[in-house]
């Protein structure tokens, strides 16, 4: 700015001296001074556009400059295709790797939520002996709501599948259930049409519905005259009454579409021992989290007191609505970008160091420019504008990746687990993700053009001529550019080790004993009308045929049916009693499952004691119950279970154990099997409940025959998460977690080793290229190519030593730390450990290989003349 204030003053005194003089010479003419100064203006012309030229012409030239510069730029980059791609390609990956972790950092943790005041908002869950995040009953909901202090409003939700009647017959759809003043809780007005008033969630009130701003476009095509449309769930008439927003979403109930009432006078909703949803309640101003966490114990405690029976053991448990949604991920994305970051920085400082050294060897270059009459800002513009064209190359490409990432990553999780992440559906490049990217790529730029000028001293370019550079260049790699590869190599290290335990893991998981053989067993859950099969015998009526009609199928080895799968999320739990064993103790819980006659058999489940179900264990029979091997153990560790009795919380009729079954899973993978009791499904049977088949065909090819012989029993009935065991075991929560998890650490690994390998390559070939006169010499003195092969591998073989063995101290560190990560496997697996060490000598023989040949094929002749 100084310089073109003094260019301005400059021109300005220049016009006024041409006045001044023409002014003088007009005067001495005869003119008086009032008339010369007028005609020399006149014939001057205008100083404003005089001063307009001026300028104009200082930006063209400045434009023109700019031009030449990055057209210079590029030809210098071009001349070296291979640290041009070198430099390119790991800025890319830091880039890239960074702006597509930022993009779900964005989403899930900046993005606010689409609540009023969200962080005033908290979710309630009743906590027992097994966990502190359960349901809690519509009993204890109405006293939790009467009792409390501390909450402006509270409510309840449940999600629900329901069963839409359409023209094309009847489609399963995602539901939510929930009380009245759920929207006013969260703080959201709808879109089109009204909210649930108070009272339409009492059982007398009439069925309204509100849908989600998705259901509306996608099921309804956006029709603006929604609201009063009639629609039938489940076989119960409804009113549309609303369209929620378009950014509203609910990610503890996703993906519900349909919002409806909850209906408390079912069965379940008059008995405080039923439990069933969860609650969302906000805070009166001034009140924190903690402070409602202690007063809701405090009030869960007097309950237990009161209905000793049914909340025995019975707490209570309140968080904040951001850490429910977010609070499972938060930690990871947070390691990922912190990775993200490391690998950022890395890249950054191998480009910049790449950058220094080539600087370096350009020395003479420079010097030249300078004696032949370059000022030092103009040589300082060119290496600025290098660093320009270099970063703008790599943050394009390094853009086009994290873009790319973006689209891909959601489509890598299943859709059940994606379902759950709403917030994922906004991810992309948003006004935070671009500025994120733009900074980034700033910062680049400043430290890939201001790297360069750190190593030319403009005030000795002369020096250069006869320097070179070659001496500084080498000392300068060595002690920077090898340190640098210590530390990529040991990161890389610690990253591989922890990919290959993830790995590992993953694969012990995917391997443990279920208890059932999940080949060829194909599955499909199912719901009948619930007005249609409202009877108990009209439930076995269908469910016999159902199991019928299957097992006519060709190919079908056996058919069973149950009201949950195994490998599942544990839930479905039944507090139980002995009668045989009053003083139990504390509150016992179980999985509990009704299953028909031909489960066991079907999963190919051992039956260790007794005998399995019969088609008469129906309604006229005594009631009976199948339990595990680990219920056996723990409750019957020295005698047999056999006809002993089982009482439940919900159900008062006594159960006989007629069977020991071997544990199938039916918890997640990772997880200790809980006890478990089966009861026939003929003694409790059920409109809507899954349908297994074994079959010799292709499970994924059997699903629609499946279908289409479920819909010949009843066109009415709906059919959905159809899947092969395999696929469910694949996609559960546990295998999704562990398998994500590995697959996220080994990318990050896979950039960490390729970094680590390049700043290798790139330390041996610039310590090869400034050695080349010491190599002729010794070539020259009768020194062999395998002794020069043996030199240059020695030193990238000194680097990777170090870096392995300092990587492989964290790794072990680092793996005590994901210790909670890991199933089945020890922190310092040593195959794991051998495995990786293995992997990082070849990278680095490989990295090191090509410089030691190009070393080994230098002419000693044309080296010493290069000299």
């Amino acid at each position: 700015m100084a310089k073109r204030k003094r260019s301005a003053e400059d021109f300005a005194e220049e016009i006024q001296s041409h006045l001044e003089l023409e002014t003088d010479a007009l005067k001495r003419q005869g003119l008086s001074e009032d008339a010369a100064l007028q005609k020399a203006k006149s014939e001057f012309g205008s100083v404003s556009v005089a001063r307009e030229r001026f300028y104009l012409r200082g930006r063209a030239e400045w434009l023109e400059n700019l031009v030449r510069d990055a057209r210079f730029a590029v030809r210098q980059l071009l001349k070296n295709p291979g640290f041009t791609a070198t430099a390119v390609l790991v800025m890319a990956l830091g880039i890239g790797a960074s702006v597509a972790i930022f993009a779900f950092v964005d989403a899930a943790l900046i993005k606010p939520l689409p609540y009023e005041s969200p962080s005033r908002l908290v979710n309630l869950f009743e906590s027992n002996l097994t966990g502190p995040r359960f349901h809690l009953s519509y009993l204890d909901y109405l006293d939790w709501k009467r009792m409390n202090s501390v909450f402006s409003s509270m409510s309840v939700y449940v999600q629900n599948d329901f069963m839409l009647s359409t023209p094309q017959g009847t489609r399963q759809v995602d539901g939510v259930r929930v009380s009245d003043g759920f929207f006013r809780t969260l703080g959201v007005r709808p879109l089109l049409g009204r909210d649930f008033h108070d009272g339409e969630d009492l059982t007398s009130a009439s069925s309204t519905v509100l849908l989600t701003y998705a259901e509306w476009q996608n099921r309804y095509g956006a029709r603006p005259d929604i609201v009063g449309q009639p629609v039938t769930l489940n076989g119960t008439a409804a009113t549309i009454i609303g369209v929620l927003p378009r950014d509203f979403h609910f990610a503890p109930a996703a993906p519900g579409g349909f919002f409806l009432t909850i209906a408390p006078g079912d069965n379940c909703g008059k008995q405080r021992g039923c439990h069933n949803f969860l609650g969302v309640a906000r805070l009166k101003d001034g009140v924190a989290v903690a402070a409602a966490d202690a007063e809701m114990k405090t009030i869960a405690e007097q309950l237990e007191k009161k209905y000793p029976d049914t909340n025995r053991n019975r707490g209570a448990n309140v968080i904040s609505l951001t850490d429910m949604i977010v609070g499972d991920v938060r930690p990871i994305l947070m390691v990922l970008l912190s990775g993200a970051g490391l690998l950022l920085l890395i890249a950054s400082v191998n480009v910049a160091s790449l950058l220094l050294v080539r600087t370096e060897n350009r020395k003479r270059e420079i010097a030249l420019r300078g004696a032949l009459g370059a000022t030092p800002a103009r040589l300082m513009r060119q290496f600025v504008t290098e660093g320009l064209v270099l970063t703008t190359c790599g943050s394009l490409l390094g853009f086009g990746g994290a873009f790319t990432a973006m689209q891909a990553l959601p489509r890598l999780i299943p859709a059940d687990r994606i379902a759950s992440m709403p917030y994922l559906q906004g991810m992309g490049l948003n006004a935070r993700v671009v500025g994120f990217a733009l900074i980034v790529s700033a910062i680049a730029g400043m430290l890939f053009s201001l790297a360069p000028l750190l190593r030319i001293s403009f005030a000795n370019l002369r020096q250069g001529l006869t320097e070179g550079g070659r001496n500084a260049a080498g000392t300068l790699w060595r002690r920077f550019g090898s340190n640098l590869v210590v530390i990529e190599l040991a990161t890389a290290m610690v990253l591989l080790v922890g990919a290959g335990l993830l790995g590992k893991s993953f694969y012990r998981l995917m391997h443990v004993n279920m208890g059932l053989q999940p080949q060829n067993l194909a599955m499909m859950r199912i719901s009948g009308s619930a007005s249609r099969y409202s009877t108990d015998t009209a439930k076995v009526n269908f469910e016999h045929r159902i199991l019928g009609k299957l097992q006519g199928l060709p190919g079908v080895t056996s058919v069973a049916l149950s009201s949950d799968l195994p490998v599942g999320d544990g839930d479905g739990l039944k507090t139980i009693a002995f009668a045989e064993k009053p003083n139990l103790g504390d509150h016992n819980e179980v999985n509990d499952r009704q299953v028909s006659t031909g489960y066991f058999a079907t999963l190919q489940a051992q039956m260790l004691r007794g005998r399995g179900f019969a088609e008469s264990d129906d309604s006229s029979s005594p009631r009976v119950t199948i339990i595990n091997q680990t219920l056996a153990k723990r409750y019957f560790p020295n005698e047999s279970p056999l006809g002993q009795h089982i009482g439940s919380d919900v159900s008062k009729y006594p159960l006989e154990i007629v069977g020991v079954v071997d544990d199938i899973r039916e918890g997640p993978l990772e997880t200790a099997t809980l006890p478990a009791m089966y009861m026939p499904s003929n003694q409790e049977p059920d409109s809507a409940f899954f349908v297994i088949v074994r079959t010799s065909q292709v499970p994924q090819s059997f699903l629609p025959q499946m279908d289409a012989a479920i819909h010949q029993v009843d066109p009415g009935i709906a059919t959905y998460n159809a899947m092969t065991m395999d696929d469910h075991i694949h996609d559960s929560q546990s295998a999704y977690f562990h398998r994500s998890s590995a697959w996220l650490v080994g990318s990050f690994a896979g950039m960490a080793l390729l970094l680590g390998v390049v700043g290798l390559y790139g330390v041996i070939a610039y310590s090869v290229s400034q050695r080349t006169r010491e190599i002729g010499i010794r070539m020259a003195l009768g020194a062999h190519r395998d002794s020069i092969h043996r030199m240059v591998l020695r030193e990238a073989g000194r680097l990777a030593i170090v870096g392995i063995a300092i990587g492989l101290v964290f790794s072990v560190g680092a793996g005590s730390l994901m210790r909670g990560l890991l199933f089945g496997v020890r922190s310092w697996d040593a195959s794991v450990l051998c495995a990786v060490v293995g992997v990082l000598a070849a990278a680095a023989l490989l990295a090191s290989y090509l410089p030691a040949r190009r070393a080994a094929s230098v002419n000693p002749m044309d080296a010493l003349r290069a000299e």
